[in-house]
């Protein structure tokens, strides 16, 4: 499951006295789009950051910072959210101006490359985190992930930034999607390639499995864990090649960097005010700022709160997350018939609703209680080495829905502002639409945090999410599914 990447609708603008050259020879800024090679390897960026997020944040790095760094899941936990807060806070308050150079400041290359500059040397610094906060450490730790998680979305706003100048605007919409696609699909892969060549060897008898894992790491030191921040940070490293080598960049603008934030911040200020005409947009956006951020904790503590209940390891982990990954595509296309059949406001209301009872439902399984019902075990339910016991296997059935769910809500949400927003003013709503997504990337976190550390109790932590999901759901009542009309003197 990849987190949000919002699509800005263009049109193409032909300078005065220029015949329309066509759809296929203008990018959608009105430039000279690049060619097939350079449009492909923008989109494979996408395959070169995404691996990060399943194998760091999600599904084998956090739990293992959870239970072995800090060696206690609660405390884990507590950690973890306010490392996440901290990282939130500091990309809420400098994403407009990093978006203002990325809109006004000509050329994006150099400061992706920057960025990616800083990841891979704090992804492979991850290697050297040890059990019991030996090596880097917890605040060695800290460091890291709060500079790759600030990086890494820098990274994302510079890339985005590019697609209007790469290519025409009728191939907008499938490079996005591409870029997506790719990302899942790469995050998909690696979780296989982990799995296959460094937790499985040694745990099972399969022929097809190599007797002992790669590079000779011993699993009993935790370095089938640990190897995921390296082989995050050289996929990083490898895959982003393509676009610094074949994707042309923007020319070079006059403006400087200060004047560019300066610009860029007072546009965002003056359409925050205009939001005054436009009330069920800004109650949209408020509404989509509760439950997004609900989603991406979500997604953020599911694998730590799953590793530090159950006592999942790597392998289960890695299970789980290839699991979780294949159902994340069936949520995407769930979201479009719900869309499609039913509006956007209704689609969206089903799907936090869905997450909701997903997530609750989630908390009430532990292995001693099944719906908050006390549950006694009767053994393994076979001989398969992940997932043995009836708990567990019907919270991984759980999870599946909220994944279907979460994917669902991310595609819906797009749909729901590209209907309601004056079709006019539709790039700087998308715009507000973004900030809105960074505004409160620090509430979530810091919440489960503080829950966590407050009842001494990961479920208590976990539950805490649902005061956001359903509070995004009542704001989300008052909203209408009809569009707004362009107030005078707005252009």
């Amino acid at each position: 499951m990849s987190q949000d990447v919002t699509e800005i609708p263009i049109t193409p603008s032909t300078p005065a006295g220029v015949d329309n050259p066509g759809p296929d020879t203008q990018a959608a800024d009105g430039g000279t789009p690049a060619d097939k090679r350079g449009q492909i390897s923008w989109a494979i960026f996408e395959w070169a950051r995404n691996p990060y997020v399943l194998l760091i944040t999600i599904y084998v790095f956090a739990p293992y910072f959870s239970n072995h760094v800090v060696g206690d899941p609660v405390q884990g936990q507590a950690i973890w959210g306010y490392i996440n807060g901290f990282a939130g806070a500091a990309i809420a308050i400098l994403a407009p101006f990093l978006g203002a150079i990325a809109d006004l400041g000509g050329t994006r290359k150099p400061w992706i490359i920057a960025f990616t500059l800083v990841m891979v040397p704090a992804m492979i610094a991850l290697w050297f985190a040890l059990p019991g906060d030996g090596g880097i450490g917890i605040w060695g730790v800290a460091l890291c992930i709060v500079t790759i998680t600030i990086a890494y979305e820098f990274s994302a706003v510079f890339h985005n930034s590019m697609l209007p100048s790469i290519a025409p605007h009728s191939r907008i919409g499938f490079l996005s999607g591409l870029g997506l696609a790719l990302g899942n699909l790469g995050g998909l892969l690696i979780l296989i390639f982990m799995l296959v060549f460094f937790t499985l060897p040694g745990n099972v008898p399969w022929s097809f499995i190599p007797d002992t894992p790669l590079f000779g790491l011993d699993q009993s030191l935790f370095q089938d864990s640990r190897i995921s921040g390296p082989v995050a940070g050289m996929w990083l490293a490898a895959f982003s090649l393509p676009l610094f080598l074949f994707t042309p960049d923007a020319a070079k603008n006059t403006i400087g960097a200060w004047e560019a934030m300066q610009k860029g911040v007072r546009r965002v200020v003056q359409t925050v005010m205009r939001l005054k005409h436009y009330r069920n947009v800004a109650t949209y956006l408020g509404a989509r700022m509760l439950y997004n951020d609900g989603k991406t904790a979500v997604l953020i503590f599911g694998g730590v709160y799953a590793a530090g209940v159950f006592g999942w390891g790597t392998l289960d982990m890695l299970v789980y997350g290839i699991i979780l990954s294949v159902f994340a595509v069936l949520g995407g296309l769930i979201g479009g018939w719900l869309d499609d059949t039913f509006g956007s406001k209704i689609a969206i209301m089903t799907s936090i609703g869905g997450t909701t009872v997903g997530l609750l439902l989630a908390v009430s399984i532990t292995p001693n209680e099944l719906f908050f019902q006390p549950y006694e075990s009767t053994g393994p339910i076979w001989s398969l080495p992940f997932f043995k016991t009836l708990p567990e296997l019907l919270y991984l059935c759980v999870v599946i829905i909220i994944a279907i769910f979460i994917t669902a809500a991310y595609a819906n949400s797009r749909t729901m502002l590209a209907r309601i927003a004056p079709a006019k003013m539709m790039t700087e709503f998308f715009g507000l639409y973004a900030l809105s997504g960074t505004a409160t990337a620090f509430v979530a976190p810091i919440l489960v945090g503080i829950s966590t550390d407050m009842f001494d109790s990961q479920r208590a932590g976990f539950a805490s999410i649902l005061l956001l999901l359903l509070a995004g759901m009542a704001v989300m009542i008052f909203v209408n599914e009809t569009r707004a009309e362009r107030a005078d003197g707005d252009h």
